[in-house]
């Protein structure tokens, strides 16, 4: 409780020392502009405190939203901390049951289980940055059937013959849950028909990736014909990210053929090392080799340059071929050609990773026996005050219950009085030459002014009413 000073309202309370001050008002060193009881009419327009400025409030407001969000902040830091501190057992507590510190050595590991995890956790989300791919095989289905003329057909497509081709595919030994689609696992898909056949502008069928491209399982082609089609199937994979084919040389410089721009960027950098190519003062320079000059056309170069440079040696890569004939042969009508292709797919472990991440099971699991913990380590020393309380007591009754009486007579009368302090010192005159006592003139007044000007204010406004 604080000590009330003489001069001050009741319920006002002097602010600890550096903290701000009251309203704004007149500065406080020296003597009042406006004494008690005066009305407000009089006062001068020109000694009253002009208002702040709006930009003046916004800044205002600014400092204390950055107060309490560092209060904020201060009050979840102190709140971890003590939770911490309230799992600790005091030492008196320690040396009366020696067997608490099997418990002491608990939760000694339990912090080191905590700070383990924790690094593992980091480590996981740094690796689920990086791409987790895994080589698999795709196995590609083509197929066709041969649908013969029917002159007694009522429709004009049976009358006619015709063929149908089909590209389907799946990946062998698939664990995954969810399958993916065919379509999936490409960029584009063209096929390539004989060109005297079906001409210049019905010979080309083509499929291309959209960002609203709804995958399928399978591409299908059918055309009219009664004679074997020699057909080219293009297809072009999805990479993610993407991947590039080498400029020839760099391919032979660097015995990459196809790969990524960061692993491309990290092959070169290790080709710069193991050939000591930087430069020796200036580290930021590669002096280039013979290979480098023919590569780049430059003496000499800054790593930062490579990447914009790679621009114009980086290609996209190359298609999947396959050549294919479409039979007719009545007695084969239908003929499958399987190819299996190496195809990246999701590592599975990244999907674990990212559950393990996201999952609060164990965490509210933890949370609640924490919350027991602390319950019972709080119960634990509410029985040691009590033993104490009982130790004392059983040591010296008459001493304890003297003390006691005293403590609770000061206690009453600080409850009775809502007074706190020096009585003595209060009686002599120099306890009111202290540095707080013309502050505290000065509050009072300001109170006792606001208080005179509020009553106006309603009078005024009673009256016009």
């Amino acid at each position: 409780m604080e000590r009330k000073r003489p001069g001050m309202p009741s319920g006002a309370r002097m602010p600890h020392q550096g903290a701000p001050m009251g309203p704004p008002g007149p500065p406080y060193g020296g003597s009042p502009a406006v004494r008690p009881g005066l009305p407000s009419p009089v006062m001068e327009p020109s000694r009253k405190r002009p208002a702040p400025s709006q930009q003046v409030q916004q800044q205002q407001q600014q400092q204390q939203q950055q107060q309490q969000q560092q209060a904020v902040q201060n009050r979840a830091r102190n709140a971890k901390r003590r939770k911490m501190a309230d799992k600790i057992l005091p030492q008196r507590i320690r040396e009366l049951v020696p067997e608490s510190q099997a418990y002491m050595d608990l939760l000694a590991f339990e912090r080191k289980l905590d700070q383990t995890i924790m690094r593992k956790r980091v480590d996981i989300q740094e690796a689920l940055k990086r791409p987790m791919k895994q080589k698999r095989k795709l196995r590609l289905y083509i197929s066709n059937t041969f649908n013969p003329a029917r002159p007694d057909a009522d429709d004009s497509d049976g009358s006619i013959a015709s063929w149908e081709l089909r590209v389907e595919g799946k990946l062998l030994d698939d664990p995954g849950k969810q399958k993916k689609k065919f379509s999936s696992f490409f960029k584009s898909l063209v096929i390539e028909l004989d060109k005297d056949l079906y001409g210049p502008d019905n010979h080309l069928v083509e499929w291309h990736r959209t960002p609203t491209t709804q995958e399928t399982d399978g591409f299908q082609v059918k055309r009219p014909g009664d004679v074997s089609v020699r057909c080219t199937l293009l297809l072009m994979l999805e990479y993610q990210p993407p991947q590039f084919k080498l400029d020839p040389r760099l391919a032979r410089l660097l015995g990459i053929h196809t790969q990524t721009r960061s692993c491309i960027i990290q092959a070169l950098w290790q080709y710069v090392k193991t050939n000591k190519l930087q430069d020796s003062h200036d580290k930021e320079y590669i002096n280039c080799d013979k290979y480098f000059q023919q590569i780049f056309d430059c003496p000499r170069l800054k790593f930062s340059e490579i990447p914009q440079r790679l621009t114009n040696l980086l290609l996209p890569p190359d298609p999947i071929v396959i050549n294919h004939v479409i039979s007719v042969d009545p007695n084969d009508q239908k003929k499958t050609a399987c190819y299996d292709i190496d195809v990246e797919v999701d590592d599975p472990l990244k999907s674990q990773m990212s559950s393990f991440l996201l999952s609060t099971a164990n965490q509210q699991e933890i949370a609640s026996l924490d919350n027991k913990i602390h319950e019972t380590i709080e119960s634990i020393n509410q029985l040691k005050i009590q033993r104490d309380f009982m130790l004392s007591f059983s040591r010296d009754p008459k001493g304890y219950i003297q003390d006691w009486l005293k403590s609770q007579s000061r206690d009453f009368k600080v409850l009775m009085t809502d007074v706190v302090g020096n009585p003595e010192e209060e009686r002599r005159a120099a306890f009111y030459h202290e540095p707080w006592s013309q502050e505290a003139v000065s509050r009072y007044f300001y109170c006792k002014i606001q208080q005179r000007r509020q009553e106006l204010e309603q009078a005024l406004a009673v009256r016009n009413t």
